[in-house]
């Protein structure tokens, strides 16, 4: 480390000494089980006290028994958090001075809340410092953040920006003239860090390209990706260009940080010191098999002020659990993204967007792209670029390869994509009625 991250760095675990360490007590806690893997036991012992409390202190859960077993609780979805939020506020924490409420608009605009307790509000911080570590970012590096910043929640301080040592990018619009100011300040500002959304970094990277630029001479020791699946061929473009790691956090505003991509493939770790993952069947309540394609349900292990338990977010994966000698271990082995955005061959059977996601994210000349499924054969392929450098026959080809010879692709020039309210980039779209909830 530099003096000036050195100084941060230590600084930042005196204070939470002077405060009772419980920072580093989670810290030291989460990165034993990042080496060894969570003990059995444990985990357990913190599923059956956040069950108990729940039943304890909660409307939603008061006519379960405290020792009811976490498979027979049932499944929690953000609408049905949303419209009952009294129904899951803990009575004990409910007006507590040092909670924190966490808000996300989602894909759509519509807003969704979590407060969260103070242990857990440490407990999160523990696994954001160990799971940055893990990417290459430690407290003290000049970190340029990118995402859309809305509301009084999101605005930082002068003031916590220096001690921080973060620089706020907001990523609405962005065009060339700031993607130029905002690329040439990671230089003058000798920039250690990028966070952004995945969409976001991935146009970084591709005006990098356009306009020659060398970032080779870039301060930039790692960058991590957020929000949205970052094509392979993104990953490998960013880590050429700034001669560095590259590697995704998993995480949402309503749990935290929860996982980090390995270092080679696309898989990822989760912090099983804090979450209990399950991977359910996509047409029951049934776990799905270790490498099968399921719904992704959590239980925050840590937050007693609004227990989250079975909550299903909406994404998609396969998963490995690992047993062995009394520990536990989970890693999501392949990350699909929302179900909202599946997509299905000519015969119903569900595609990875990682094809496309790979076959379209880094080729010359096309700047965005949307897939739509507009029907059961019938496909439209947005296309931001010059139509006459680009080969849309060969564009059909390689959907037809994954979909079916029998697909109807549509192939249509535009200009900007737009972003959702969110901020981030929706690559692909379901339109057709058989696929709708």
């Amino acid at each position: 480390m530099l003096l000036d991250e050195s100084a941060r760095w230590y600084g930042y675990w005196t204070v939470d000494a002077m405060k009772g360490g419980h920072v580093r007590k989670y810290y030291n806690e989460i990165r034993e089980s990042f080496k060894h893997s969570t003990k059995e036991r444990v985990l357990d012992d913190k599923i059956r006290k956040l069950i108990a409390h729940a039943v304890k202190t909660t409307p939603f859960y008061a006519d379960f028994d405290e020792d009811t077993p976490l498979t027979d609780l049932p499944i929690v979805t953000k609408d049905l958090v949303r419209g009952n939020y009294e129904l899951f506020t803990s009575s004990m924490y409910k007006d507590a001075t040092d909670n924190r409420t966490m808000y996300t608009s989602g894909s759509t605009g519509t807003p969704f809340m979590v407060v969260q307790n103070k242990d857990k509000i440490e407990h999160n911080t523990a696994s954001s410092i160990l799971l940055s570590a893990v990417a290459g970012y430690f407290i003290g590096m000049k970190v340029a953040f990118i995402r859309l910043w809305v509301g009084d929640h999101a605005k930082r301080s002068r003031l916590s920006l220096i001690a921080e040592n973060m620089i706020q990018i907001d990523w609405a619009n962005i065009d060339d003239e700031a993607l130029t100011e905002m690329v040439e300040g990671f230089r003058k500002e000798k920039v250690q860090v990028l966070i952004g959304y995945s969409s976001a970094l991935a146009r970084i990277s591709r005006f990098i390209d356009e306009k020659g630029i060398d970032a080779s001479d870039f301060s930039i020791r790692c960058v991590i990706p957020m929000s949205e699946s970052m094509p392979v061929p993104v990953r490998r473009s960013l880590e050429r260009q700034f001669h560095c790691p590259v590697r995704a956090w998993y995480s949402n505003e309503e749990n935290g940080i929860m996982g980090i991509q390995m270092p080679h493939g696309d898989g990822y770790y989760i912090d099983t010191e804090s979450y209990y993952y399950e991977i359910l069947k996509m047409d029951s309540d049934e776990p799905a098999e270790d490498g099968e394609l399921g719904r992704i349900v959590i239980t925050d292990l840590y937050n007693y002020a609004m227990p989250l338990i079975r909550y299903e977010n909406g994404d998609l994966a396969a998963g490995e659990h690992k047993r062995s000698h009394g520990r536990y271990r989970f890693m999501l082995t392949e990350l699909y993204g929302r179900r909202s955005d599946l997509i299905y061959d000519t015969k119903g059977r569900i595609v990875s967007p990682f094809v496309l996601y790979n076959g379209l994210a880094m080729l010359d000349d096309l700047k965005q792209y949307r897939f739509i499924q507009e029907d059961v054969k019938r496909y439209t392929l947005e296309l931001n670029g010059e139509p006459d450098k680009l080969d849309t026959e060969e564009m059909k080809a390689l959907v037809r390869r994954y979909f079916g010879e029998d697909a109807e692709i549509d192939v249509q020039f535009v200009g900007d994509i737009p972003v959702l309210n969110s901020g981030k980039m929706k690559n692909i779209v379901n339109r057709c009625p058989v696929y709708q909830p």
